[in-house]
């Protein structure tokens, strides 16, 4: 009997619903699908700024990703592992994410 091992590619070819990482709850998991610099509202900084800035934080397409932990108030920051390293992010900054989240 073999063991099914899901892979980010997998998780890609699922019917699972993606969604801004913004709107995740704690617990959640899923698989990086998009990463922009647009988030929709006016930031301090430029987009492809911001961009590059989450690129460089490790979120790449095809990464797996959890919410760890949220903020006591308005659930913000959030706490993220994305692959093997945890990072906190502010949900406006966090819109520039799309994710396909597991279930």
């Amino acid at each position: 009997m073999s063991d099914a091992v899901l892979t980010a590619d997998d998780a890609l070819a699922s019917d699972a619903p993606t969604r801004a990482l913004s709107t995740a709850s704690r617990g959640e998991t899923g698989v990086i699908v998009a990463v922009r610099g647009d988030t929709g509202a006016p930031e301090a900084v430029a987009s492809d700024e911001l961009e590059r800035r989450l690129l460089e934080m490790g979120f790449v397409e095809g990464a797996r990703i959890e919410i760890l932990q949220e903020g006591l108030f308005g659930r913000d920051p959030i706490a993220v592992r994305v692959d093997d390293t945890r990072v906190a992010l502010r949900r406006r900054e966090a819109r520039a994410v799309t994710v396909q989240f597991d279930g």
